[in-house]
Formats: C-alpha cells, sequence, structure tokens
C-alpha cells in the first residue's frame, strides 16, 4: 500500500488495500478449515483402519475448529511479524513435508492403474457432468491457483529487508528467478501427478483421497495442522498491525487502559517477560473468534477462495506492479513498452478467458 501510495496516488491505496487485506482474511479462515479437515482425516483413517474400510467413520470438524481457534488465540498474543520468524521457519519446512508426501503417495497410485484418470480435454473429464460444471470447476481450480499466488505481495516486503551491495533490485531478480522457477517446477508436477491418479475425482483436500499407509498420510495431515497453525499468525500479524495502529491513532489516548503495558515474567525461562495490552487482547481474540465463526459457516470455502483468488488476481499481480513499474521507469504512454504492457494487462486475461471456455468444450 506504501508503494502504491508513493507512486500512484492517494486514490489507489484503498482498492489495494480492501484487495490485500480481502486477500489475507481469506487464506486464515480457509486455514481454519483446511486444518479442521486435516484432522478429522486423521480421525477417520484411524477409524477405517480400526474398523475396516466399510465400517461408518463420521468425524465432525466442528470441534477441530473450535480448538484450531483457542490456539491461534493464544499465539494471536505475540506482539508482531518480527516475534513469529521461527513460527515462518516450521511452516517452510512443514509446506514441503506434507508436499514431498503427497507427490510420493500420487506415483505408486498412478502406476498401479497403469493409465492417467485426468485428461488434457477438460471437456471428456467428467462421465455425466454438465458442460457448465465443467467449465465451473476449471475456473474454481483456475481461481485457486490465483488464491495461491500470494508472492507478488511479498516481494516487496522481502526486497525492503534486504541490505546493499548487492542492490536490491538485482538481488531480488535473481532470487525471484530461482524461487518463482522451483516452486512452479515442484508444484507443477504435483499437480499433474495429482490429476493424472485421481481425474476429475480429485478431492479439494488432496491428502484425503489417501488413506494408506496410515502413519505416512497421518504424518502429512499432521505437518498440515502444524504449517496451518503457525502459518496463519504469518498472515495475521498484518492484519494486526494494521488495525492496531489504525486504533491507536484514532481512538486510545495515551495512558489510558487499554492502552495500559502489562509485563508477565517466566522466571523458569531464563526470566523471560511477555507484554500484553488490554487492546491487543480484546481486538486479536474477537478477531480470531470472528474468523473461527465464519470458518464454520462456510465449511464449503474451497470456492470462495477461488472466487477471491479470481478477483483480487489481477489488480494485486498485474495491474498495479505493471502501472508502478510504468511511473517509475516513466514509460510515456503510447510507446512500445506501454502499448505492450497495455497487451499484458487487458488481452491477455481475456484471452484466457476465452480459450478455457473453448477448451471446456
Amino acid at each position: 500500500m506504501d508503494a502504491v501510495r508513493a507512486l500512484l496516488g492517494p486514490k489507489h491505496v484503498l482498492i489495494s488495500g480492501i484487495m490485500q487485506y480481502s486477500m489475507l482474511w481469506g487464506i486464515i479462515i480457509g486455514f481454519t478449515i483446511t486444518a479442521a479437515i486435516s484432522a478429522a482425516t486423521m480421525k477417520r483413517s484411524t477409524c477405517f483402519h480400526e474398523k475396516g474400510p466399510s465400517a461408518k467413520c463420521g468425524v465432525s470438524g466442528i470441534s477441530y475448529m473450535l480448538a484450531f481457534g483457542a490456539l491461534e488465540i493464544l499465539l494471536s498474543q505475540f506482539p508482531n511479524l518480527e516475534k513469529v520468524t521461527f513460527l515462518s521457519v516450521i511452516a517452510t519446512l512443514t509446506s514441503l513435508a506434507y508436499a514431498l508426501i503427497a507427490l510420493c503417495l500420487s506415483i505408486p497410485k498412478f502406476s498401479i492403474q497403469h493409465e492417467a484418470k485426468g485428461t488434457i480435454m477438460v471437456a471428456m473429464a467428467g462421465e455425466g457432468l454438465a458442460t457448465s460444471t465443467k467449465i465451473w470447476r476449471v475456473f474454481q481450480a483456475l481461481g485457486n491457483i490465483a488464491f495461491s499466488y500470494t508472492y507478488s505481495m511479498l516481494l516487496l516486503e522481502i526486497q525492503d529487508t534486504l541490505k546493499s551491495p548487492p542492490a536490491e533490485n538485482k538481488a531480488m531478480k535473481r532470487v525471484t528467478l530461482y524461487a518463482i522457477g522451483g516452486t512452479a517446477l515442484f508444484y507443477t508436477s504435483l499437480g499433474c501427478m495429482g490429476y493424472a491418479a485421481f481425474g476429475a475425482d480429485a478431492p479439494g483436500n488432496y491428502l484425503t483421497g489417501f488413506y494408506k499407509p496410515l502413519w505416512l498420510v497421518d504424518i502429512a495431515n499432521l505437518a498440515v495442522i502444524i504449517h496451518l497453525t503457525v502459518g496463519y499468525q504469518v498472515f495475521a500479524q498484518t492484519i494486526f498491525a494494521i488495525n492496531e495502529k489504525w486504533l491507536a491513532t484514532r481512538w486510545q489516548a495515551p495512558g489510558s487502559f487499554f492502552n495500559k503495558i502489562y509485563t508477565v515474567r517466566f522466571q523458569c525461562i531464563q526470566n523471560y517477560s511477555f507484554q500484553l495490552t488490554p487492546s491487543r487482547i480484546l481486538l486479536r481474540t474477537g478477531f480470531v473468534v470472528l474468523t473461527t465463526l465464519v470458518a464454520m459457516l462456510f465449511p464449503f470455502f474451497n470456492a470462495i477462495l477461488g472466487l477471491l483468488g479470481s478477483i483480487s488476481f489481477w489488480p494485486l499481480t498485474v495491474y498495479f506492479p505493471l502501472n508502478m513499474y510504468m511511473v517509475q521507469a516513466k514509460i510515456k504512454r503510447g510507446n512500445s513498452k506501454w502499448i505492450m504492457f497495455q497487451v499484458l494487462s487487458f488481452i491477455v486475461p481475456g484471452c484466457l478467458t476465452s480459450f478455457c471456455c473453448w477448451f471446456c468444450g
């Protein structure tokens, strides 16, 4: 938002802010739902293992959502994003762990079938499905992909932490090439292998499609839960910061009850102290409670995440970055570069949409 304000002016800040924080809130709502699904899957797979594959092992995810929300209320009391760096490291490692397990489970499933269940022609996928349903699923999948593309929002934050020399923009170009290339290759392989293994019946939560070997599937689901538990705070702390800053400048007077700092000391951990304020406790607890309630009301949030992703992808990933670059580079309206950027910004998304509709038959 600061970069948009500096380069494009205050009129664009409100739109970028709404899009960015809607995405952040949508992510943590999705985290709540997915964590509950993974916990329920572990419970269900244990039931099947003990009672047989034909046993009735229905599990409600509501209790798991409540437990997840209670845990996040405790973690939300960390003062700021800098204090949860270790949580980000844990999230990265567990994400890599369950993604690798999912890929390893998909390979033997595909090998046993001796053929790919998925087809490159989406119009032929899913017997008995209406064309409108197939088109909806394709766009939902594209929306989910767009929702996952949060790197555009993080790029400036990462670059701001780099020290020079070398110049920050040169370091970021190199890092971006390796990061985008590596993640694209890995997750494209995972997606293609999963589609080959499950076809049109691929579950929204990928790991729910596996029940054997039990121990490996449980490890993957546990890694998902850990990843989402700690990753929740990485996104939530940004929302906390902007809201607390706004409240501090609008409503809270210095020295008031809401601003008063209370220090809690832990003598058993090398005199470690933890500072709390009533505003932080009330605001963050209320936010986590609201997020949990929304997650409980929308268990089908996978479709809504796709909608959020499709709406915010173009402005945050295409429109704002391209226009910010044109202003910074002083690209004049009407020259070849300006025309090329306009083509990328407006024509390419339209062509992609038309191609998907044609591709679905």
